[in-house]
């Protein structure tokens, strides 16, 4: 695609989410001790809604988190809405505080977060508002969607630069490419042995996790999104990107091959936050630009594969 084009794409798509943002009815829901953000785009009956899961870290319903703020969700929702789809998106567990009643910090494990998406859907399927359900799930959140899907009917699954293997195993990679091995050494062998089940104590400089959370992370660093992919068979897409330093193609090209119902895309010029960058210094500062507009093509995409089979 020539810049010319994109550029378009992207004028266009600004004033869809402008035009939809105007329009649509956005309102603030509880689900047991869940905050979310429900967006209805108006005179539309019976819109398909897109269940939005977020990604690691203490990370709120726009897709913000307290270092990095590139509102990915917010972005993602604005357009989406405006080609006629609703969506949900919610505070993950620890946004704006450790609330009571989601029990103790140390006692968290990783299918609480499936838990949370699991009530969501059946809340969204409860309404009986939506003609569809659709999971999109943005990185860790595409981990969260998969295990959802084996637990909940959903009707269509989105993967948006999400890794093929265990987080551990994803965190180990990333950190082998950012500092010294005489440093990277010591947070492996810690990390292999958090996998395995042990408490690391004290746990080597570089990683500051705390004994007592050690169990709740292990939980998250050894599930593995493979087999469970394999077994759904509601339609999936999967999309990967060229510019992503966080999650590599062998992930994407291992999704791909693990679902035997999947549609994939990969874009050379997308980043982790979905938007396009040009080189390593552009993808660093887009992590804090809440105003850079999406990847226009992957809009595109998700939006028709959500839309697929529904009145236009």
């Amino acid at each position: 695609m020539c810049a010319r084009t994109v550029m378009a794409a992207l004028a266009i798509s600004g004033v869809l989410a402008m035009a939809a943002s105007a329009s649509a009815q956005e309102s603030k829901i509880q689900v047991g001790p869940i905050d979310a953000v429900l967006t209805v785009p108006s005179e539309v009956d019976h819109p398909p809604v897109a269940l939005l899961i977020a990604g690691s870290g203490t990370t709120d319903h726009d897709g913000n988190g307290p270092q990095v703020k590139p509102a990915t969700l917010k972005k993602l929702s604005e357009q989406l809405v405006a080609r006629k789809i609703a969506t949900l998106r919610y505070d993950k567990r620890g946004v704006g505080g450790w609330k009571p009643a989601f029990g103790r910090p140390e006692d968290f494990r990783f299918k609480d977060f499936v838990d949370d998406a699991v009530s969501l859907v059946n809340y969204l399927r409860g309404s009986r508002k939506f003609s569809k359900v659709v999971l999109v799930g943005h990185s860790e959140g595409g981990l969260v969607a998969i295990l959802t899907a084996r637990r909940v009917p959903i009707d269509r699954l989105v993967l948006l630069v999400t890794a093929a293997r265990k987080q551990g195993e994803l965190v180990k990679s990333q950190l082998e490419k950012t500092v010294p091995p005489e440093i990277y050494a010591p947070i492996a062998k810690a990390i292999d042995a958090i996998m395995a089940g042990q408490i690391v104590d004290p746990p080597p400089p570089g990683l500051s996790i705390a004994p007592s959370m050690q169990p709740g992370i292990a939980s998250a660093f050894t599930e593995d999104p493979i087999d469970p992919l394999k077994q759904i068979t509601q339609p999936t897409l999967i999309i990967g990107g060229g510019r992503d330093r966080q999650v590599a193609r062998v992930d994407y090209a291992a999704l791909s091959a693990a679902s035997p119902v999947a549609k994939a895309l990969w874009l050379p010029d997308m980043n982790h936050v979905l938007v396009d960058v040009s080189d390593e210094a552009d993808d660093i500062k887009a992590y804090s630009d809440s105003e850079r507009p999406l990847d226009p093509t992957m809009i595109d995409t998700v939006a028709d594969f959500i839309l697929a089979g529904d009145a236009r």
